[in-house]
């Protein structure tokens, strides 16, 4: 039997480390699209590097994409390359819309064009729902974005449909509520959240500065979200799922139980600050994952509390391995 290849974009991100992670372990070879920057890094990825095929190649540009795909003949895709950084999709408008939306045309037109037998995933997003029609949010739920990073996975979203009924090319989109983990980047909330809780109570810092405490998300771990991803791509038939935990947490018990659990209580340090208020807010996201649970046997398997406490003790142990070596972030 020939060895499953896969190919994913956004590689060295949260989603794609985990997922690579997951295909290692299931026979897997793994190709990892990667920018050619000098930013790049590959800190989420170090520890499994060496088992892995990286490839340069860019979403803003077709030729690397083709190049890829017929080098290296993979059997899937999973699209998880975006700018995925809400608050920067307003100040970096087009280049979302390049990346997030058209990034994923590019990848669909390249398999219609080398291998239309190759299996995709894009990842889209529960921010497409915005300004919610609906609670909870379903496969069939209108989408009402509230930034142009979800009015951008909206388009994602719909070229993939597109490209699946125009030329039968077996495309999934996974509606991804939020997920985190210890390996989240410091600007999301939830990372921003437990790394700033390790350094108060390492005495490294004395406040925590948060915009809307009220803002409700449907977080889980992104550990167990990536196994839906694959899941999608092993059914008779493609289609589009929800994947949450369907339940709903504001930012403030976020706060709660990430201080709770080194003893502290979030009201002697959590601040309110405008500049971290969204210009469109969403207000409650909230999935209903029935689909997924009945079609692909897929639940998650870490609980908000677990996950917040496991991303709390991975930011202590950081900032203490980090200090002893005389280094930690600002």
């Amino acid at each position: 039997m020939t060895k499953r290849r896969a190919l994913i974009t956004g590689i060295t991100g949260q989603d794609g480390s985990y997922l690579a992670e997951f295909l290692l372990e299931k026979g897997y070879e793994v190709i990892g699209l990667v920018r050619r920057t000098s930013t790049v890094t590959f800190t989420r990825i170090h520890h499994i590097q060496d088992k892995l095929t990286l490839v340069s190649g860019d979403l803003l540009d077709q030729g690397s994409l083709i190049a890829t795909l017929r080098d290296y003949r993979p059997h899937e895709v999973y699209n998880l390359a975006a700018q995925s950084f809400v608050p920067a999709s307003w100040q970096q408008p087009v280049f979302t819309g390049e990346v997030t939306a058209l990034g994923v045309t590019r990848v669909l037109e390249t398999i219609r064009t080398v291998d239309p037998n190759i299996r995709f995933y894009q990842a889209s997003s529960s921010e497409m729902f915005g300004k919610v029609r609906e609670v909870p949010q379903r496969e069939t739920t209108p989408f009402y974005p509230r930034s142009p990073y979800g009015v951008a996975k909206v388009y994602g979203h719909w070229i993939t449909v597109n490209y699946r009924e125009s030329y039968d090319l077996f495309a999934c989109s996974g509606i991804l509520f939020n997920h985190e983990s210890p390996r989240r980047g410091l600007e999301f909330v939830t990372r921003k959240v437990t790394y700033q809780v390790a350094k108060i109570k390492l005495g490294m810092a004395n406040q925590l500065a948060l915009g809307n405490l009220d803002s409700k998300r449907d977080w889980g771990y992104a550990g167990d979200y990536v196994r839906a991803m694959w899941l999608m791509l092993q059914q008779d038939e493609p289609d589009d799922y929800v994947v949450g935990t369907g339940e709903t947490h504001a930012v403030q018990e976020f706060c709660e139980i990430a201080f709770a659990h080194v003893g502290l209580d979030w009201r002697d340090y959590v601040v309110q600050d405008p500049r971290f208020m969204r210009p469109a807010e969403v207000d409650m996201l909230v999935s209903d994952p029935s689909k997924a649970r009945a079609k692909l046997g897929w639940k998650p398997d870490i609980t908000f509390k677990g996950l917040i406490e496991m991303m709390v003790d991975a930011d202590l142990e950081l900032l203490k391995n980090e200090t002893e070596a005389g280094n930690h972030y600002v």
